[in-house]
């Protein structure tokens, strides 16, 4: 029998998980679409912008649904946490905190729920409870897989593919 935390959790699993999947079908369906999602990262500074563009974009579908069903639940958490920090890094850093600036508080906010949802679990009404009968490594395991797989995509991402662009201003 559901709860009243399990209704909590389905409502905010799909508002977390629907938004992250939204920015990532708007890659592929709207605005520029990926060629011009491309030319944007490649002029923030990430190469490859097409792969990086379309990688970005499944990502944040496959990072989405899997919290918005709650499938995998801390992997799908490790997604976002990954997503938000490579943005909060290299476009949302040098802006300040808030949002009414750029800055990166949004990506907190969705990185943060996503990993409070990994720890936690993500309810009985969530695919995860379904399949496995319990809610498949929340907790610490959930907190470890989420920020561990989270941070060491994020940081091999922009070792790999971040090359931050040189103001003609000042040089730096």
């Amino acid at each position: 029998m559901a709860t009243a935390t399990d209704v909590a959790l389905l409502l905010l699993r799909l508002v977390l998980g629907l938004t992250m999947a939204a920015h990532g079908f708007n890659k592929f369906f709207g605005g520029g679409r990926i060629p011009g999602t491309a030319r944007w990262f490649e002029s923030i500074g990430m190469k490859y912008g097409k792969f990086q563009a379309v990688t970005a974009a499944v990502a944040e579908i496959a990072a989405g649904l899997g919290i918005a069903v709650g499938l995998f639940t801390p992997i799908a958490a490790a997604g976002f946490v990954a997503l938000m920090t490579v943005a909060a890094w290299t476009v949302h850093r040098a802006n300040g905190f808030f949002i009414v600036g750029e800055g990166w508080e949004y990506n907190l906010i969705l990185a943060t729920g996503a990993v409070a949802i990994a720890m936690i679990g993500p309810g009985h009404l969530s695919a995860d409870h379904q399949i496995f009968c319990h809610c498949w490594q929340n907790g610490w395991p959930g907190l470890a897989i989420s920020l561990g797989l989270g941070l060491a995509g994020a940081i091999g991402q922009l070792a790999l593919f971040y090359r931050p662009v040189k103001s003609e201003a000042t040089g730096e």
